[in-house]
């Protein structure tokens, strides 16, 4: 299977790792270009993969396409790639608020189209990427991309129209879930401990409440229950957190992100 992606950033980039490390298909056979041939030099000389120098020869060889290029270049790539036959192939865009109809339009002609939604986390190999289907994507064309996207994380199906919500619970949230990182271990170093210890602490806390959550199936307010002791301290510090409105603010970062999101 040739797999081509214009734009090479970190997105790009963990995709190429995952299929690589779950052998999808061969680094000759993954095809790519950048705005830089900087970056192309330093992709090749990464993964062993096919620089192009083109979004027009990308698209020629690949049969899934990744245009994985920032919203305001979209109109820009598809100009370039437009005239290429790509029947039979898969375009897979990954930017937010471009609808299919939006792609159609762009491209003049219907094709087999995918909207996903990735997060950095899929650096790594724990990535949630929210994923829809146009109508004219086949089952094995939809298979396909599955294999691509469970390769350097978890993908889950939704319809096209929540796709604009998936920045706001996942694709944006490792933002201020760092954000909350960093601050429980300012309160820990206020307390007295060394910072790489607290960093340490407050991360595998975070990992290992997503795995419980997550293997357990159970309720999140559930699982914070089990925690809060009567008469404890984990209660009191739930208390604060509620006095200081810590949900509220919390969704109405996800609510501000989702309606920016739906402008772009």
């Amino acid at each position: 299977m040739k797999i081509g992606f214009i734009g090479l950033g970190n997105m790009a980039g963990a995709m190429i790792s995952g299929i690589l490390k779950e052998q999808i298909t061969e680094a000759s056979d993954i095809y790519g270009n950048a705005k830089t041939a900087a970056t192309e030099k330093k992709a090749q000389q990464r993964w062993q993969i096919t620089v192009t120098g083109s979004s027009k020869k990308t698209a020629q060889e690949a049969e899934l396409l990744f245009l994985a290029v920032k919203p305001q270049f979209f109109k820009e790539v598809i100009s370039e790639i437009k005239e290429v036959d790509l029947t039979g192939k898969t375009v897979i865009s990954m930017a937010p608020g471009k609808t299919f109809a939006w792609l159609a339009e762009c491209f003049e002609q219907e094709l087999s189209f995918v909207r996903i939604m990735p997060n950095t986390p899929a650096m790594v190999g724990e990535g949630c990427t929210a994923v829809c289907f146009s109508e004219k994507v086949t089952a094995e064309q939809k298979e396909a991309v599955l294999a691509v996207l469970n390769s350097c994380g978890r993908a889950i199906e939704i319809t096209e129209k929540l796709m604009d919500v998936v920045p706001g619970v996942s694709g944006s949230s490792p933002a201020w879930i760092f954000m909350m990182m960093e601050a429980m271990a300012d309160g820990a170093v206020a307390e007295g401990m060394p910072r790489k210890q607290a960093y340490e602490f407050v991360a595998q806390a975070v990992l290992g409440s997503a795995k419980l959550m997550l293997e357990s199936g159970k309720h999140p307010g559930e699982l914070k229950d089990m925690v809060c002791s009567p008469g404890g301290s984990t209660i009191q510090a739930v208390r604060v957190l509620e006095e200081k409105n810590f949900r509220g603010a919390v969704m109405d970062a996800v609510i501000a992100c989702v309606e920016k999101s739906r402008q772009l």
